[in-house]
């Protein structure tokens, strides 16, 4: 990164609206958002270490996963809540820098860990009785650690593409964080070869783990069709459903951003987009997992009893 090359010190992000009238609304609703995507995801990651019912590798992968959401909503809601109550909506030159980085390193590392966990399905729906064997804990620790190397390569990539082009007057990022897109944009160079790197990555990580994840549920969906009984077919289903609603909100939203000719690039549209895989998405990941889950809520009944006194669970109703 040539700092040199940029005469901007500081950016200064739009937001999700210029409207004055609407930031006391959209600070309350977004504070709301970051609190229950908090709570949520600190309560999955913090059953998924200590519980000893989910010491499976379905909840050490979904225990990584809330770990890489918390990461992801922290990474660009705080910096924007701040700007509502201090009125400055000024992000240093670095600052920019840093947040890019740690928004894109948790996204990269989650799209291919949604399509670990489709794998994950597809060994327990299919081999169920060697599942154990085949997913063990040295293999889901290895898998964690390289496809945490491979999003920390993209996450570089990205950032090092991005702030090499040099920023001369315009400094007005029209997005509520520092995204590729937007600063493309400001760049006063031009961005081609950044356009190709930013689609040929986001190939790779998007359409190409999309499809593996397809193949894998494609794999899925024919065991489960060879099941007799419907009851066995019901609970095989369960045990990925959630897993399909989150992919379907992530993929559809990530393939939208990047993914598409650059005549249709639209900044207005793409903060929406980007609101809903980067903050949306996260808040309601723990929400599905623990709503459509049996094991989850067992595992929250078991933590609340060890936190609450005796005397007042039997007035506790069940989940």
């Amino acid at each position: 990164m040539n700092r040199n090359n940029s005469l901007v010190s500081e950016f200064i992000i739009l937001g999700l609206s210029t409207r004055p009238e609407l930031e006391a609304f959209l600070f309350i609703l977004f504070l709301i958002i970051y609190m229950v995507a908090l709570t949520g995801n600190v309560i999955i990651l913090l059953l998924s270490i200590t519980d000893p019912g989910l010491k499976t590798p379905m909840y050490f992968f979904l225990g990584l996963l809330s770990f890489l959401d918390i990461w992801c909503t922290s990474a660009t809601l705080p910096k924007m809540l701040s700007g509502y109550v201090t009125q400055s909506k000024v992000i240093s030159y670095y600052g920019c820098v840093a947040q890019l980085f740690f928004f894109t390193w948790p996204m990269g590392i989650e799209l291919l860990l949604l399509t670990v966990m489709a794998y994950d399905r597809y060994v327990a729906i299919r081999n169920p009785l060697r599942y154990a064997s085949i997913m063990n804990q040295r293999v889901c620790i290895n898998i964690a650690i390289i496809i945490s190397i491979i999003g920390s390569f993209n996450s570089v990539t990205h950032t090092y593409c991005t702030f090499r082009l040099p920023y001369c007057d315009d400094n007005k990022i029209n997005h509520f964080f520092c995204e590729i897109m937007p600063l493309l944009k400001l760049a006063c160079a031009d961005t081609y070869i950044n356009e190709i790197v930013v689609f040929m990555a986001d190939f790779i990580l998007g359409i190409c783990c999309f499809l593996l994840t397809c193949i894998s549920y494609a794999f899925i969906f024919n065991t489960i069709f060879k099941i007799r009984t419907a009851e066995g077919k019901r609970k095989a289903f369960s045990t990925c459903a959630s897993h399909i609603i989150i992919v379907s909100m992530y993929y559809g939203a990530v393939i939208f951003t990047y993914i598409r000719p650059r005549s249709s690039l639209s900044l207005e549209k793409d903060k929406i987009i980007s609101a809903l895989y980067a903050v949306i998405t996260p808040t309601f990941n723990p929400i599905i997992y623990s709503l459509r889950n049996k094991e989850v809520k067992e595992a929250f009944q078991r933590a609340f009893k060890r936190l609450i006194p005796h005397k007042f669970q039997n007035n506790v109703p069940p989940l």
